[in-house]
Parts: structure tokens; sequence; C-alpha cells
């Protein structure tokens, strides 16, 4: 209910459809494909804010779904994963960093979280939020459009690199999102609010753009003027999500950082 009422409170006018699997991976990996290759309805934007550390995956499972994914991007569907709610550790008790995946996967614009503090219509302050997922892929090698971004290096003997997340938005309960479920008013949030939050901004833009956006990772980190604030990307420069510290530029907390959508929109139509 969260990702559906954010997504359908940014994006009133889209068709906004669900899909539904069991709980295993290759439900996981069935729901994905069949929301890519849906005729009927034709996605332009997928969101998923359901995921786990890389290291409880099989790397038969990370290879399949990967391969989703890139089928995704080849025909210009966005996929926006939530990065975690575990912080840097991803919730294992191991004493080491750890990315989640499918959010890790190259293929996905990968969106962590800030606690966000607001006055009127404008942002008082945005930090992040403790708990937003991030650090490096152990699997997936760091993709070009990173390869200035001084993502940290992977873990020891991997041959990973892909930093996590790419970009951020509001997850902090605490600062978090008011929805209904079940006939009750909640106050909500998680790195799962950020995916479709970013999701929904992705639709608004294809219509105000007249076309699909598709994989947009690349021009994202081409954004003209990042990270000068204000721009179209918010820098979150204070606060650390365990064992990765917020830093001006790309970060293993809130990756570019948080979307001013009108700026955004007006860039992304700039660069093509």
């Amino acid at each position: 209910m969260l990702d559906a009422e954010i997504a359908g409170a940014v994006a009133p006018g889209a068709s906004i459809v669900m899909y539904f699997a069991p709980n295993t991976d290759q439900g996981f990996l069935d729901a994905i494909t069949t929301a890519v290759h849906d005729q009927t309805h034709n996605p332009s934007v997928i969101s998923i804010s359901w995921g786990g550390p890389e290291s409880a995956w099989t790397q038969q499972s990370l290879d399949a779904l990967n391969q989703a994914l890139a089928a995704a991007s080849a025909i210009a569907v966005s996929v926006c994963i939530a990065s975690g709610d575990g912080g840097s550790s991803d919730g294992v008790n191991d004493g080491a960093s750890h990315a989640d995946f499918p959010a890790s996967s190259p293929y996905v614009l990968s969106c962590g979280g800030t606690t966000l503090s607001g006055s009127g219509q404008t942002i008082a302050s945005e930090t992040v939020w403790s708990g937003s997922g991030g650090g490096v892929s152990a699997f997936f090698a760091l993709p070009s459009w990173q390869s200035n971004a001084n993502v940290p290096a992977p873990p020891a003997g991997s041959s990973g690199g892909r930093g996590v997340p790419d970009v951020a938005g509001d997850a902090d309960p605490n600062t978090g999102y008011q929805i209904r479920v079940d006939g009750s008013n909640i106050v909500a949030g998680g790195t799962s609010a950020v995916a479709p939050l970013w999701a929904a901004l992705i639709a608004t833009m294809n219509q105000q753009l007249g076309r699909h956006l598709g994989f947009l990772n690349s021009k994202l980190y081409a954004v003209p003027g990042y990270p000068k604030n204000p721009g179209p990307i918010h820098d979150i420069t204070s606060g650390s999500n365990g064992a990765y510290q917020a830093a001006t530029g790309w970060d293993p907390c809130t990756g570019l950082g948080s979307p001013d959508g009108a700026r955004l929109s007006q860039a992304l139509g700039t660069t093509g």
C-alpha cells in the first residue's frame, strides 16, 4: 500500500499495475519478467521494494534476475529498486558491509534514503537516513557511468565495484509519508518509499518529455551542474549509514542525492 499510494500521489494520472507472485526466487523472477514483457499494460517504469543482501542469493538467482533487469533496460523500461533499510550492513551481523540485491544490479536505479525536514514548500534540512542501504557490490563490476564517482574499493577478493545507491529520497519513518492501510491512517517510510517516489517522478518526466527515459543512470551521473546546489539533484553531505559517511558528490549512503523534479526534468530534456 505504501508503494501504490506514493506512486499514485506523485503521478495521479498514471496507470498503476501490481504483479503478485510467490515469495520465492523463481516467483520474484517471474514477476519481473511478466512486468517487463507485459504487452497489455506496457509499463514504462517498474518499482521494486524487495531484496536482500547479495550474500544471501545464489549465483544462479543473481544471474537470472540481473538478466531480466538487463532486458528491461534494453527496451527502455526504467526500474527503480529500494537499496535496503539495514544501513551499510544490510542486516548481516558479520561486521562487514553488504550491498542489497537487486538494487546492486547495474541495470537499475538504486534508491537510498534521507531524513527530511521541511519548512512550508522548502527543504529546511536533509541528511542521510541511518537505515539507508548502501555500499559496494561484491558481484557486479563498476559501471562506466560511475567511473568518476569515487566509489570505494569493492570487498577484498571480489570482482565487484558497482556503488549503491544511485539516488535518494525521504525514507526516515519519523519524517515519512501519511498513508491509509486497512482503514487506519499511519506514517511510514523506508527505502521502500523511495523506489515508487522516483518511479512516479520518472513517469511524470516521461509524459512531460514525450518519450521514455528508460535506463537513465548515465544521464543522471552527467546532469549539467551536478553537484551544485540548488540544482536538479540535492547533494546530501551530512550523516552516515554505518560504515559510510555522506560527502560532496556521490556517496554510498544517498548516491547522487534527492531530486528537484522540475529542474531534473528540464536537465534531462536538455541532455537527451
